[in-house]
């Protein structure tokens, strides 16, 4: 484990490290994104275009809070245990999912692929903006990346 479990006392790191699923030394970042698979599955799957949109915008706006207060906390830009960014980019692969766990399983296989190769711009990103913002930011773009092959696919298939 990178952090203790009194480091994770406040609601706000808690909440960044995506309930305690970015803890893991190895590969926190696809830990962080299975954990999010649930929660989506419980709670978002079923939700309306415009309401799931919502949530989306919400979780963003909310994560640069807590990705930023968490990492100025840690005093590091980007602590690897940091995981509500990765929960809000697979949840935006995942708009307007096609029913079915092979879409499920190829758009958490999509997501971590952006997330982990980083193209242009997202390593640009990564690097120039800094603070909650500039966590967030490259895992939006690497879910909007992932959404944009996934739909496409569908498309394709469909």
């Amino acid at each position: 484990m990178t952090e203790t479990k009194t480091e994770l006392k406040t609601w706000v790191h808690w909440l960044a490290f995506g309930l305690g699923s970015g803890l893991p030394k190895k590969a926190p970042g696809t830990w962080g994104t299975l954990a999010s698979v649930p929660v989506w599955w419980l709670l978002l799957q079923d939700l309306a275009l415009l309401p799931y949109l919502a949530v989306i915008v919400v979780g963003s706006v909310i994560g640069v809070y807590l990705c930023g207060k968490t990492a100025h906390d840690r005093n590091l830009h980007d602590h690897p245990g940091i995981v509500w960014d990765e929960w809000i980019g697979f949840w935006i692969t995942c708009i307007a999912l096609p029913a079915g766990w092979p879409w499920v399983i190829a758009a958490f296989a999509l997501f971590r692929f952006f997330d982990i190769i980083k193209p242009w711009p997202i390593r640009w990103l990564d690097a120039q903006v800094h603070g909650g913002f500039g966590i967030m930011i490259d895992d939006i773009i690497a879910g909007l990346m992932a959404l944009g092959v996934i739909q496409l696919a569908a498309w394709w298939i469909g």
